[in-house]
């Protein structure tokens, strides 16, 4: 079966998915993410308050307190907003952000991959050099230098990390081309006169879809980190939008007074990069045979 073939078949038939090694063990990581998915879609319903409400006499409560006949579960930060809805609407912001930039990096990294893999000569070197010029800086670097030369904002921090990330979809696609490229039906392809558009389209990229899947799903663990990261700084999202970054930087000024500002976020970025990881992991398992091997 073919890489395509595996990806239809894993989506098609969720009970076959269930029996494969590993599957029930991941199966709690799964729940986890799709909780956190299901909190950003309904953040406006599942928010008790407004995340940039502020109350001076709400000013630093902590969990469970009850002021005015509104009770906050998590406390409050040291505006007095409710830290329970910032974090709801901050799992809106940080999946968000994830999913544009693993989608920006992920459409433009496969692209120059394929081109580079199956034009080879010119295209690939120019492609390929400038992806090993990519790798030599560290990519936190580059995205810092980046926001710092664009500024900070929403759409700014997406465009910064899909533009520091591409090159490893790159590198997967690449060499993934190289392979389906020699096979015997491209060569027939070709020779049927199908143009290289039709034949990358129609018969390369879905044959090289479950490397990149994979590498799209840790990617998007760590473009979440790299969000955090960047907010905490201040150099992504920008109040009054809640962050969980932001919120964590807030917090390091209270750790001694109001531990709870840094730590649930900090719980809520733990949990849904280990459930990203966790999951990336076993669908690397599903879709390449080899690693199926036990001793």
């Amino acid at each position: 079966m073919t890489p395509g073939g595996a990806i239809l078949a894993a989506v098609s038939r969720p009970r076959r998915w269930l029996a494969q090694p590993g599957a029930r063990a991941v199966l709690p990581a799964a729940l986890v993410l799709a909780g956190f998915v299901v909190v950003a879609l309904a953040a406006p319903w599942l928010a008790p308050l407004d995340p940039a409400r502020q109350s001076l006499l709400a000013r630093l409560r902590r969990p469970g307190s009850a002021i005015g006949g509104v009770t906050y579960w998590l406390g409050t930060d040291e505006l007095g907003r409710d830290l329970l809805s910032r974090i709801i609407y901050g799992a809106r912001a940080s999946l968000t952000v994830a999913l544009l930039s693993v989608a920006a990096s992920g459409t433009a990294g496969t692209a120059l991959g394929v081109l580079a893999g199956y034009f080879r000569g010119w295209t690939e070197i120019a492609i390929m050099r400038a992806v090993d010029i990519m790798l030599s800086i560290p990519a936190i670097l580059l995205a810092i230098i980046t926001v710092a030369v664009l500024g900070p904002g929403f759409l700014n921090l997406i465009i910064v990390l899909g533009f520091t990330r591409w090159p490893r979809y790159t590198r997967v696609a690449y060499a993934q081309t190289l392979s389906v490229s020699t096979q015997p039906f491209i060569t027939a392809s070709r020779l049927a006169g199908a143009r290289p558009p039709r034949i990358l389209l129609r018969h390369v990229l879905p044959n090289i879809l479950a490397p990149l899947i994979v590498v799209a799903t840790l990617e998007f663990g760590l473009m979440v980190l790299f969000e955090a990261g960047l907010s905490f700084l201040g150099l992504g999202i920008q109040p009054p939008t809640p962050s969980w970054g932001s919120i964590m930087s807030v917090g390091r000024n209270y750790v001694g007074t109001a531990w709870w500002i840094a730590t649930f976020p900090g719980l809520c970025l733990f949990l849904l990069v280990l459930s990203v990881n966790l999951v990336g992991d076993h669908l690397r398992d599903l879709f390449d045979p080899r690693s199926n091997i036990r001793a």
